[in-house]
């Protein structure tokens, strides 16, 4: 998320699941869509059916996606940047990427400013004291209009394109073998297939998925992919795009309806500073870079004012900022990701936790450390449709004393448990949203059993409970529950139907909505999410669709549900033609500009506005995609290869700074971490086909199918260790241990790294101490390391160790 709306405007899957078919090329990295996606995998085997797509495969383990892909490369768990460098550098080196593209519709040929320097591992502004960045010196040089200057020719020294070009030169075949493991001619072979879609009638895609995403730099790894695809010409392009694979249905759906950092839409959280809504708009309405810059979100005064009308209702009024007022406001640098929020319960600065469809005892690094907090708490409400371990968090020491021997016994935790039981996803109805940005309607099957009550139910006596509360007794905050609107014809279960069309948005008139172009921030208009206006219009339930109809040809099946935003299939169409509006590929042209308007798929860009009228990525004040990032990131504006926190090895790169310096490590007594003498092995984690996390467990099929925790040990390893497979062995890091058989394989090689053969230890996660089927939790291992920019734990990539018992 963070990473591609920094580069292109939206944290969202560029393309879809559907449009991997039309890719000449697919690279799989990241993830293991095969055994992990399965469904959506067939789209990518359609490609390699119908258009004889080549699919290069890199992952730590030679996996079921390897197991039919064209190439295979093995690679370090963590080392990711560095292969991605490496793509970059072969490009630009061997002029391999599309120029003309690349001149069109990237920031290439901005020019930055004398201020911004790169050095040993550290760009210019960097405190060492404080662990921040200055990011004041990292600005476009700007002209006497406040507009960023621009060298068409992309020669200027200090151009975008050449400031790209010499930071990844550095990353050789040579030096990424010598940090990934796999050998130069791997990567190189690799490189050339990967790199032969940088012209115009070629297009290739990345599936990507966890394996990227949960690492200590894990934003910067994403936005380095975004850069290759940029490069290549291979967004706003059918089979091109860079496709985050999102496991859950509703993954995508949660975070665009709100997250800890964002409100619905991705607007931002208001933030103490901004006292009033007018501080708030003025500090989130950016101003155009570039004279031909649509700055879209210059719009927010319109999106903010209408989401307050949906919440407020006739309490949101000109005169009291139409309720901003009532929202809560943290301080500028006050974070409540997963890391903040677990350290605060651990050093007992929190009350209480709703924990709902989640269980952070399983998913949480530093189960220790989870258990620690949660028995610190005054009161936890779990609402899930099984007891989970944050449910039954007090069992742990009982349950499972042989991995938690610090943790409380039960009489000795006075934390109130509250478990509501929920339905399951196929005894609710309502709208979910994958990864393709489809908001799909679903029917519920059956009825939820015994007491559990439907999401909505559970939400609703909450709300009315703490209401009536506040007006008998009063107390901080009072206004923010008691002037929130709750209309719904009935207010103890609200149909939703009726909430998504108030999510959708009315207008002055009372009638639907058919696009955010539609609001105004005069209060006249109601939107509960801009991103979803047009989802339940006066024509009804778009969501409900089930047309098949493709007039492209190119899979977009417009009539199939509904994509945000109105209903367009690939995002950022307007890059698929040249400046003049011709498509880069004629064959494979999402929108065409037939002399008056854009035809084929929703376009990104003015329906009737002029091939020249604006920038292609309307998002950002560019104009233009972002290659170099002026303010968006915590480490610097161009990626960079750092270790993981816990590595086996120096950074070859820069030793002296090895891993992230803006990664978040907490430091308690039990956040202990690990140095390669004590634990020479890298730890990785990963999901199988027969479960799905924490949940399967409990049920008796999957159960069957996988029912009990294994290690994944490389053969070599296995016979320096005397482990044969079926064996029982312990494996341990600086926090704790698990225990399970070995799996002796040569999935994982060992990989020569600056010379020494390093290895890696799989562990697949889904097990816990209660279900059908029991087991260690792999978290018990997992350091409390985070991303700085989206607070995401680094599961992917820690030292252990491992040893033979039985």
């Amino acid at each position: 998320m963070a990473s591609l709306a920094a580069t292109f405007g939206r944290g969202a899957m560029t393309n879809g699941w559907t449009d991997v078919a039309n890719a000449d090329v697919i690279l799989v990295m990241g993830g293991n869509p095969a055994e992990n996606h399965p469904v959506g995998f067939r789209f990518t085997m359609e490609a390699k059916r119908n258009r004889r797509a080549r699919i290069v495969t890199v992952d730590p383990r030679f996996n079921r996606t390897a197991a039919v892909s064209d190439q295979y490369v093995p690679i370090r768990a963590g080392s990711d940047i560095a292969f991605l460098g490496g793509l970059l550098n072969h490009a630009l080196a061997n002029d391999l990427y599309h120029r003309e593209y690349v001149a069109s519709h990237t920031n290439a040929t901005f020019i930055v400013g004398e201020g911004y320097g790169f050095e040993n591992g550290l760009f210019s502004g960097w405190d060492g004291e404080s662990e921040t960045y200055d990011t004041s010196g990292w600005g476009y040089e700007l002209d006497g209009d406040g507009y960023a200057r621009v060298d068409e020719t992309m020669e200027h020294p200090r151009s975008v394109f050449q400031l790209m070009r010499e930071h990844y030169s550095r990353y050789t075949p040579q030096m990424v073998s010598d940090i990934c493991g796999c050998t130069a001619e791997e990567f190189t072979r690799a490189a050339e297939v990967i790199c032969s879609t940088g012209a115009a009638g070629r297009a290739g895609t990345i599936l990507y998925a966890l394996g990227w995403t949960q690492h200590s730099h894990s934003v910067q790894l994403i936005h380095t992919a975004a850069m290759l695809q940029l490069i290549l010409g291979n967004i706003g392009m059918p089979g091109g795009g860079i496709n985050a694979q999102r496991g859950h249905s509703n993954i995508q759906g949660a975070t665009d309806l709100g997250a800890w950092n964002a409100l619905p839409g991705y607007l931002k959280i208001p933030r103490a500073h901004q006292a009033s809504l007018q501080d708030y708009i003025d500090e989130n309405s950016p101003r155009p870079l570039r004279p031909n810059s649509m700055n879209y979100w210059s719009n927010t005064n319109r999106f903010m004012v209408s989401l307050l009308k949906a919440w407020y209702g006739d309490n949101a009024a000109a005169a009291n900022g139409f309720g901003y007022d009532n929202l809560p406001k943290p301080d500028a640098d006050d974070d409540y990701s997963w890391a903040t929020i677990f350290e605060r319960a651990y050093t007992g600065d929190l009350e209480g936790l709703v924990s709902f469809g989640m269980n952070p005892v399983a998913g949480g690094p530093n189960t220790p450390k989870m258990l620690e907090g949660l028995a610190n708490l005054r009161w936890l409400i779990v609402a899930e449709c099984f007891e989970t371990e944050t449910a039954a968090f007090w069992k742990a020491a009982d349950a499972a004393g042989e991995y938690y021997p610090g943790a409380r016994a039960a009489a000795d935790i006075d934390t109130e448990v509250f478990l509501l039981p929920a339905a399951c996803f196929a005894e609710k109805d309502g709208t979910m949203v994958n990864s393709s940005r489809w908001l799909q309607w679903k029917h519920a099957a059956l009825d939820p059993p015994g007491d559990a009550w439907k999401d909505q139910d559970i939400i609703a006596a909450l709300f009315l409970r703490l209401q009536e509360l506040y007006r008998e007794e009063g107390g901080a905050g009072a206004d923010s529950l008691l002037n929130m609107t709750w209309d719904w014809r009935n207010p103890r279960s609200p149909d939703l139907a009726e909430v998504s069309r108030e999510i959708n948005g009315r207008g002055p008139d009372g009638r639907q909505i058919s696009s955010f172009a539609e609001l105004a921030d005069d209060g006249s208009t109601v939107c509960g999410n801009w991103l979803y206006a047009g989802s339940f219009t006066e024509d009804g339930n778009m969501a409900a669709r089930r047309g098949q109809e493709d007039p492209t040809g190119l899979g977009l099946y417009a009539g199939w549900a509904w994509n945000w935003p109105l209903n367009r299939r690939i995002l950022y169409n307007r890059a698929s033609a040249d400046a003049e509006g011709n498509p880069w590929d004629p064959e494979r042209a999402p929108i065409r500009w037939d002399g008056s308007t854009w035809v084929g798929d929703v376009p990104d860009y003015g329906a009737t506005a002029a091939p020249d009228a604006f920038g292609a990525f309307i998002m950002v004040p560019e104009g233009v995609a972002r290659l170099y990032t002026v303010d968006s990131f915590a480490e610097g504006p161009l990626p960079e290869h750092y270790e993981p926190v816990e590595s086996p090895v120096d950074n070859l790169l820069h030793p002296e700074v090895g891993s992230n310096p803006a990664a978040r490590t907490m430091m308690s007594a039990i956040d202990s971490l690990g140095s390669p003498e004590d634990y020479p092995y890298i730890g990785t984690t990963y999901r199988l086909t027969e479960h799905y996390h924490y949940w399967t467990k409990n049920v008796d099929g999957p159960s069957e199918l996988q029912p009990h925790f294994f290690v994944e040990v490389p053969e070599e390893l296995a016979a320096e260790k005397a482990i044969a497979n079926g064996d029982t062995v312990r494996v341990w890091s600086a926090r704790g241990e698990v225990r399970g058989q070995a799996m002796v394989t040569r999935r994982m090689r060992g990989l020569q790294v600056d010379g020494r053969t390093i290895y890696q230890v799989g562990l697949p996660i889904h097990w816990g101490f209660l279900g059908r089927v029991t087991g260690p939790l792999v978290n018990n291992l997992s350091p409390s390391v985070f991303d700085p920019n989206s607070g995401t734990p680094e599961y992917k990539g820690f030292l252990v160790n491992i040893e033979k018992i039985a």
